[in-house]
Order: structure tokens, then C-alpha cells, then sequence
């Protein structure tokens, strides 16, 4: 793509431009979705900015409160935990994948999911399967799916005596 400058258009050029200091990047980027920092941090990187303007950034905005990986892990496991048919252990994946320390992530799984395991591991089986179907296929496929062995016997124990659609 070819710049020209139009009279009178200052901002034609992509170098005259005036560059955003991190901070308002990370503002950017944190307006659009919640971040960890390890995300923020490569985003910034990504963008060229240096190491030690990054961690100012970083430093500004937790200390504005606008970024704490510690509640922000937890709103989002939250989010998965009540509104997906995940496993506790692909919602473990996502967010570390999404930067965030396994040791936080560990934090927020509930002691007791045995239950809510269950039923997100049938709502897996109803959208995939019918109760008559192999039950062997229906348990490889919540084990893909990061399910622990005995919610998948129970899973596919319910599913298999509930009445076909």
C-alpha cells in the first residue's frame, strides 16, 4: 500500500504519526478484553515495544488496579465454570494457555465438581450422541474432552438409561 501525503494531512504518513507509549497499548488492548499480564506483556513485545517501558506500563496499570491476573483468573474460570459444557480440566488449559499460573488457576477450581462434571459431561453426550449409541465411543469422547473416569461412567451411565428423543 502506497502512502501519499495529501495537502494539508498530516496523518497520511504512517511515520509521522505520533507512536502510542505502552500504557495507552495496554489500555487499548485491555479495553477490548481482560489480559493476564503474561499475555499483556507479549502483546506489548509483539508491538516493539522494550522491555523497560512495558514494565512501566505493567507497574501503572496494576497499580491502578486495572490489571491483577489473581481476579481476573478467577472471573473467567468463574464464566467457563457455569456457562460451558468444558471440563474443569480443558477450563485448567485454556487459562494457562491464556497466561495465567497454573497455581491460580488450581485456586479457583471448586473442592467439590463432581456434579457440575456430570451434567456438563451430559450436555457433551446429548449434543453428540443418542442414549443408544456405543457407550465406548460416548466415554472416548469425554475423555478427549479432559473428563475424569468416574464422571464419564456416570455421565454415560445416566445418559445411557435416559429415554431416546
Amino acid at each position: 500500500m502506497k502512502y501519499e501525503r495529501e495537502e494539508g494531512n498530516d496523518t497520511a504518513s504512517p511515520k509521522r504519526r505520533s507512536k502510542k507509549t505502552a500504557l495507552m497499548a495496554a489500555v487499548d488492548i485491555l479495553a477490548r478484553q481482560e489480559q493476564s499480564e503474561k499475555k499483556l506483556r507479549e502483546k506489548l513485545a509483539r508491538k516493539g515495544y522494550e522491555d523497560g517501558e512495558i514494565q512501566r506500563a505493567v507497574d501503572r496499570l496494576v497499580e491502578m488496579h486495572y490489571l491483577n491476573d489473581a481476579e481476573a483468573c478467577a472471573r473467567q474460570f468463574a464464566f467457563l465454570y457455569e456457562e460451558s459444557r468444558s471440563s474443569v480440566r480443558q477450563i485448567c488449559v485454556k487459562l494457562m494457555q491464556r497466561g495465567f499460573d497454573s497455581g491460580l488457576v488450581r485456586d479457583c477450581i471448586p473442592p467439590d465438581s463432581f456434579e457440575r462434571e456430570t451434567q456438563a459431561a451430559l450436555r457433551v453426550l446429548s449434543l453428540r450422541f443418542k442414549p443408544s449409541a456405543d457407550q465406548q465411543k460416548m466415554k472416548a469422547n469425554l475423555y478427549s474432552k479432559g473428563f475424569d473416569s468416574s464422571v464419564i461412567r456416570a455421565a454415560v451411565d445416566a445418559f445411557a438409561a435416559s429415554p431416546e428423543h
